[in-house]
């Protein structure tokens, strides 16, 4: 069993999410060593009671990992672990963070590009209309669309992103054999026909519970770069994945409905308590984000500034912060992806987000389609 194999097999067992995957990893050094181990040194990992070693060395003895792997590579599933280079730096930011990613379909980029938009199973028509317009304008500014493929909301989301050639991503709330509800399986192939992804923390044949679902809204909010919560009464899953954006320190954003319906007092609640913004269509979003103006390349047109950096290879002190400089010098070499930047310039995945925004803003670089960055 290599590391790689670890880290799936630790993600099958019950009991076992990042903290207990950290404090066994911690003690043994190697995913692989924890299936090496005996009874008495995985007890004395702290955390690790008899019951779950036992768990432990049962596993690495019943062949449930092979079966997995099988099961995987026939239905054309790609499984991502934390040690993989293709993880999500935007998971790897959570202190929770999955240990496995289940693929179907091709996962994209996240970095500052994704929106998800969430709320009721049970939409009104004009929580449907609006679900509908909002999804509608993400596409058109090019925004990954993030939901978690339940009736309502999430539905129209997907639906409305496909029908408009979009890239959307599904998040479950159990294995990818576990589709809920049964119904939404012809879009999930859609989804994935049409360049997105349906995934999931969970092994494959994992069912859904009630315990499942919060823990897939943690995806769906750490993913993106907001959260839109369109209608929702108190009691839904979508005020789980707008307090979890919010914890993240990502940008909530909630669309005001009719004081006599009760879907629509979740987003009230929010908007009522500075938990999100109110906004009435997706430019709205754009706007609070500061980016509404600046999400294309047709944006820059006569009579509008521009930054002079022509003079000189450098950018001037003047113009650029200490990150700014320090990204725009490594550009200035040569095209970089977001995470060859994260390597190249040391900075902390959130800074260098925010830092890009900031260089975007200013029209001193560009975002190309491929996901790269370059100096304009």
């Amino acid at each position: 069993m290599n590391n790689r194999h670890a880290v799936i097999a630790l993600n099958m067992i019950s009991g076992i999410g990042y903290a207990k995957y950290r404090a066994l990893t911690e003690y043994f050094e190697e995913p692989k060593k924890i299936f090496e181990a005996k009874l008495e040194e995985l007890v004395a990992v702290k955390g690790v009671g008899e019951s779950l070693a036992e768990r432990i060395i049962e596993f690495s003895a019943n062949g449930e990992l092979e079966n997995e792997l099988e099961i995987a590579e026939r239905s054309g599933v790609q499984i991502i672990t934390l040690l993989d280079d293709e993880y999500p730096i935007e998971l790897k930011n959570i202190y929770d963070p999955p240990l496995c990613l289940y693929v179907r379909g091709v996962l994209p980029s996240f970095t500052n590009n994704a929106v998800a938009i969430v709320g009721s199973r049970k939409l009104s028509k004009y929580g449907e209309r609006m679900t509908k317009s909002i999804t509608e304008g993400a596409v058109f500014h090019n925004f990954i669309v993030v939901s978690g493929l339940a009736f309502g909301a999430d539905y129209i989301a997907h639906k409305t992103t496909v029908d408009n050639d979009g890239i959307t991503v599904g998040v479950l709330g159990g294995g990818l054999a576990q589709i809920t509800p049964k119904e939404h399986i012809p879009l999930a192939r859609e989804i994935i026909q049409k360049g997105g992804a349906v995934i999931s923390e969970f092994p494959i044949n994992f069912p859904v519970s009630r315990q499942s679902f919060p823990r897939r809204n943690r995806i769906v909010a750490a993913l993106s770069q907001a959260t839109i919560v369109v209608e929702a009464g108190l009691e839904s899953g979508a005020l789980i994945t707008a307090d979890l954006a919010n914890e993240y320190g990502k940008n909530v954003f909630a669309v005001p409905g009719n004081v006599d319906n009760p879907q629509s007092r979740g987003c009230h609640k929010l908007i009522r308590n500075g938990e999100a913004s109110l906004i009435e269509n997706f430019n709205d979003a754009l706007d609070i984000m500061d980016c509404g103006l600046f999400s294309g390349d047709d944006c820059l047109r006569d009579g509008e500034f521009e930054y002079d950096l022509s003079d000189s290879d450098e950018a001037d002190s003047g113009v650029l912060t200490g990150n700014e400089k320090i990204v725009y010098d490594s550009l200035n070499e040569s095209e970089k992806s977001f995470d060859e930047l994260v390597l190249a310039t040391q900075l902390d995945a959130g800074v260098l987000i925010s830092t890009l925004m900031m260089l975007e803003l200013k029209l001193i670089i560009l975002k190309n389609p491929d996901k790269t960055y370059r100096i304009r």
